[in-house]
Parts: C-alpha cells; sequence; structure tokens
C-alpha cells in the first residue's frame, strides 16, 4: 500500500484530497498545526517521519493582499517549501503532485493560457507560486504542477459564500465585469488529483509527468459567477434582500486592491485531456453542487 503525505488538509482543496485520495493508500494528513511548511527542518523532519511514496502540496500562503506586505513569510511557504519536498521526492523516488495557480501570467492574452506561455506574475503571490513551481522542476524530481483557478468548495471561505451572505444582507451589490476565470471546485481538483495518482501506480514506467492547467470548463466573469449564485438562491426559495438585477457590473478599476490580478485568467486544460483522456465539466455543475451542499439545511 502507497503511503500518501497531504499537506494544508485544513484548507479548500487539502479537505475534499483526504475524501478523493483515501481509496488509494495510506494517507497522512497535515495542517499547519502539524508542521510548519516556513521551517525548512520542520518540512525535512515530516517527510522523513512519514516516508511518503506520493506527496500531495496544497498547501500554500493564499492571503493575496496580505501577502504583499508579507513577501518572506509568503515566500517561505509558497517558494522554498516545494522545492524542499522536491528535493526530498527525488533522493527517494516519490511523486510530488503540486498546484499552482493563474497568477503566474499577467493576464494579457487574449485568449486561455497554455503551460508553454510565457509567465509574468504581477503580485508577490503569484510570483511565489511561480518560484515554487521552478524550484520543483530544478530538482529532476518525479512530479505534477496542477495551475488551477477561481477555487471554490464546500469547506473553508470563498466567493460563493461571500456572494450568497450579501445577497441576504444587502440591497445592492457591485461586482467585477473584467476579469474572466473559470470557477473551479475543490472536488473536481481532488478528484483528477486522485485519477492522475491512480493511473501514475499503475504506469509510472510510462508517465507523463510535467505541468498542466486544470480548471471546470467555460468561462464566466466575477459578475457573471454572482449572477448565478443569486439565480440558483432565488430558485431555492431563499429570503433575500436583492434579485438578480440589484448586482451591478464594475471595472476592476473601481474596486482596487494591494494585490493586482489577471485580468484574464482563462486556462487551456486541452494538455491535460488529451493526455490523460479527462472532460472537464463546465462550471456550472461545480457550483450548483457546492450550493446545494453549503445550503443544505439553511434557512430560506
Amino acid at each position: 500500500m502507497r503511503r500518501i503525505l497531504i499537506t494544508g488538509t485544513n484548507g479548500q482543496v487539502g479537505f475534499e484530497l483526504q475524501r478523493a485520495l483515501a481509496p488509494l493508500g495510506e494517507a497522512t494528513c497535515v495542517t499547519r498545526e502539524h508542521a510548519d511548511l516556513a521551517n525548512p527542518q520542520a518540512i525535512r523532519d515530516m517527510l522523513d517521519r512519514v516516508q511518503p511514496d506520493v506527496i500531495v502540496n496544497p498547501a500554500a500562503y493564499t492571503a493575496v493582499d496580505k501577502a504583499e506586505s508579507d513577501a518572506d513569510a509568503v515566500h517561505a511557504i509558497n517558494a522554498a517549501a516545494p522545492g524542499l519536498m522536491a528535493e526530498w521526492a527525488a533522493a527517494h523516488g516519490a511523486l510530488l503532485v503540486h498546484y499552482s495557480t493563474d497568477y503566474v501570467f499577467d493576464g494579457t492574452k487574449s485568449g486561455p493560457y497554455v503551460e508553454d506561455d510565457e509567465t509574468n506574475p504581477q503580485s508577490v503571490y503569484g510570483l511565489t507560486k511561480w518560484q515554487g513551481e521552478e524550484a520543483i522542476r530544478r530538482t529532476k524530481a518525479n512530479h505534477l504542477i496542477l495551475r488551477t483557478s477561481w477555487v471554490v468548495g464546500a469547506h473553508g471561505n470563498n466567493f460563493l459564500k461571500t456572494v450568497l451572505r450579501l445577497a441576504r444582507e444587502r440591497e445592492q451589490l457591485k461586482i467585477i465585469a473584467d476579469q474572466i476565470g473559470a470557477p473551479t471546485t475543490a472536488a473536481l481538483i481532488a478528484d483528477v488529483t486522485a485519477q492522475l495518482v491512480a493511473h501514475h501506480g499503475s504506469r509510472s514506467a510510462h508517465f507523463a509527468y510535467g505541468t498542466y492547467h486544470l480548471t471546470a470548463a467555460g468561462e464566466a466573469s466575477w459578475y457573471d459567477y454572482a449572477l448565478h449564485v443569486v439565480g440558483l438562491a432565488e430558485k431555492s426559495g431563499f429570503a433575500l434582500k436583492l434579485g438578480r438585477q440589484a448586482i451591478l457590473p464594475i471595472p476592476a478599476s473601481e474596486y482596487p486592491l494591494p494585490a493586482k490580478r489577471p485580468a484574464n485568467s482563462r486556462l487551456d486544460v486541452s494538455k491535460l485531456t488529451d493526455t490523460f483522456g479527462l472532460h472537464m465539466p463546465d462550471w456550472r455543475r461545480g457550483i450548483d453542487h457546492v450550493f446545494a451542499q453549503i445550503t443544505d439545511g439553511l434557512q430560506r
């Protein structure tokens, strides 16, 4: 039985990975309380203790705006820690699965980004995630780097939950309409990861390691996303203070934040789907499922 180490299991993706990877081996789940990923020795001690055959690392410093003023801590967790894991994986013949982000791109491309497009991160978060990718690649470890975007899940805080709460509290919402991406559920990311890990276990000698994009199909702006969530709430009979007509589209320039976001977060998943024979569902299906999970039992 393979030993699988999962970091960041108190996060959205890590939470779902516990479920998805459980049938594939003996899983050890680690949170920040168990190991400080800003501490190199703590990382080495954790790996030496668990002796994993597969390391799955969704842990990251994801407070994008706070990261702008906390660069040292962000670098330690997002850039240095993945490199240390990769060094250990290379020395012990383990597989490393690591997650990255659309923020490694500047968002100026007119179409979806492919894996080989030039990176140009515009924030501390994006820069350190790219540095983490590069640290992994330098080690020559057997690895999968899965870039994703706009992650949402039933566990943890996210845009869907925020919109639902505000729709019950306010009579009007202004939502950014000129940033485009694909809302992607943590469950989809975890389920695809499980399929890749299972495939690796059966055909490791011929496995296609490398960097892949992993998002749901389709595209939306944050405004489109909010309209969909409020539409679901209306159909479900929730008592809201606003309807879809009270959600107003605004440009990102009207809602300035410390960290710059890509205007175009679309990622082309053809490499992933063609290589492994996968199909990515439309983003609305995932959002519908998460909505049903988080609203089950809420007062309507």
